[in-house]
């Protein structure tokens, strides 16, 4: 996948218009196309560069494997349950979405929720079209001191918790990530689940669906609660197993339920929509203008942020190429991809375990995105169809490569301001070592042999290890650049290792033929390294 070379992008569901005028106003050519059927959008898929998509469109690895070019998916909102997220890893293309589009309309839905369950509006107002005046039979309660649970305390369970503490109410709640202390600055007093079920009088959930979270709400959940408690459900159907919800429903244990989302949807099985308790609506947390526009805006300047090389925002998988766009890493970035080659070619091996050490505090906290591009670079040249940063570490694992890492802050002179990285194949002698000059990869070392002066990693490069007292192999080199009219771009010899030495070769372009050179060395490899 080459970053940044984005030029086509299909939007495949309705989205604000504002969208489709930034990309074009990013150099993008756009194309606009909601309501496509799934055999529609394999054909229009296949020579775009981008997707962008809202809830409809759903993102399957078989539209993923038609899409030649795809190199990016766009969610516009919070959730990529549409998106197969893995079938898009593995072939290498970013999932992005936009966090905090619809926070603010998903979190002002859900608020108006537990207001209308408190009162029962829905029921009342529909009721009065009707030409009905009942009074009592629409007695509510008032939120002032009930306790409302906030399952996921993110964007969206955060925004919910502090509005409706301006209606008196208490705020508890569970998140696995979010600290108590952080949770308490915004008011929420954060308990184990089995705490939460028995004292509160109102539950609302803002987890992802994850094998976790499904079910989160079921039969043995809703016997702990208090009898009559409230749910609402805006975030993912499935969250609150809808069968223990009904038969909650139908025992008087839940008073009452409010749904923006469900299992199926729409959902064919009417019995939770139909219930008199329940109040439903068609999926509309993101559904206003200023959402809409949010979205359509925040994942458009996304997606020509990376065609541009500005950056990436919102990356769902992939994250180390977050950091690919960044000036000072990219040289680092590549540095570690050239050494995982280089170790490839002089390990002659990709299976095993390979150990990246990064020496020098600047280095620090590079471990997360020099291990995939270590990876990408071992896996180089091998079966797999393209290996990028993205899809690196997943296709590692399938190849039987494990890459870890470590760091000293200690880095040896001369390199104790910059960095050093050291990649080695665990249970042999092989290692290679580099560090970065101004905005270049060089490398230093190769297996014990240290260079003079280090090697830069870049363009057509051809390495051999000979016998340090034959020249042959040098003469030999030369009379074949002359005969195929390939220029010497550069040389560097590495200190004797067992009467051998290491040479790096720069050339103008790969030589086609080394039969004749092979002879008077140990080992000789091409490789091109951008």
């Amino acid at each position: 996948m080459a970053l940044g070379k984005l030029q086509k992008v299909l939007i495949s569901d309705s989205l604000d218009p504002c969208c489709r005028e930034i990309l074009e106003a990013g150099g993008l050519q756009v194309q606009e196309k909601p309501g496509l059927s799934k055999e529609e959008l394999l054909r229009e898929i296949r020579d775009c560069d981008g997707l962008i998509v809202r809830s409809a469109t759903k993102v399957t690895a078989e539209v993923l494997e038609a899409a030649e070019r795809l190199q990016v998916v766009g969610r516009a909102g919070t959730g990529v349950d549409n998106v197969d997220v893995e079938a898009a890893t593995r072939k290498g293309v970013l999932v992005m979405n936009t966090p905090t589009g619809n926070s603010l309309s998903a979190a002002e839905l859900t608020c108006g929720m537990i207001m209308c369950l408190a009162r029962q509006i829905p029921q009342a107002a529909a009721s009065m079209k009707e030409g009905k005046w009942d009074r009592k039979k629409y007695m509510g309660m008032e939120l002032n001191g009930k306790t409302l649970a906030v399952l996921g305390l993110g964007r969206i369970g955060r925004e919910v918790a502090t509005r409706m503490q301006a209606f008196g109410m208490k705020t508890i709640g569970y998140d696995p990530i979010i600290t108590p202390e952080v949770s308490a600055t915004f008011g929420v007093e954060q308990l184990p689940l089995d705490q939460i079920w028995p004292r509160c009088d109102f539950i609302t959930v803002h987890t992802p669906l994850l094998p976790s979270t499904t079910g989160l709400l079921n039969d043995s959940t809703f016997a702990k609660c208090r009898r009559g408690v409230q749910v609402v459900n805006c975030a993912r159907g499935g969250i609150v197993d809808e069968g223990a919800l009904l038969r909650a429903l139908q025992s008087g244990q839940c008073g009452g339920a409010a749904l923006d989302v469900f299992t199926q949807e729409p959902p064919k099985d009417r019995d939770l929509v139909n219930h008199p308790n329940v109040i439903s609506c068609p999926h509309l947390g993101a559904s206003t203008r200023e959402a809409q526009s949010r979205c359509g805006k925040e994942i458009a300047m996304q997606i020509v942020d990376m065609a541009t090389g500005k950056g990436l925002t919102g990356v769902v998988n992939g994250q180390a190429l977050s950091k690919a766009f960044a000036p000072q890493t990219k040289p680092w970035i590549a540095l570690a991809r050239a050494l995982g080659t280089v170790l490839h070619m002089v390990g002659k091996q990709v299976q095993g375990s390979v150990q990246v050490c990064t020496l020098g505090a600047p280095l620090r906290d590079a471990g997360s995105y020099l291990t995939p591009a270590v990876a990408a670079g071992m896996l180089a040249g091998g079966p797999q169809k393209e290996v990028t940063l993205v899809n690196a570490t997943l296709l590692a694992q399938e190849a039987g490569l494990k890459v870890t890492t470590t760091h000293s802050d200690v880095a040896p002179e001369p390199d104790s301001s910059t960095g050093l990285v050291q990649v080695s194949l665990q249970g042999t002698l092989h290692r290679v070592t580099g560090t970065v000059q101004g905005s270049t990869p060089v490398l230093r070392e190769i297996n014990g042999a240290t260079f003079k002066q280090p090697a830069p990693l870049s363009g057509p490069l051809l390495i051999y290890r000979a016998k340090a007292s034959d020249p042959t192999a040098l003469a030999t080199l030369a009379g074949l650049l002359g005969k195929t009219g390939v220029q010497l771009q550069f040389y560097h010899s590495s200190g004797t290792v067992g009467g051998e030495q290491w040479s790096v070769v720069g050339l103008s372009a790969p030589l086609s033929n080394l039969s004749e050179l092979k002879p008077r060395v140990t080992e000789v490899f091409q490789l091109h390294l951008l």
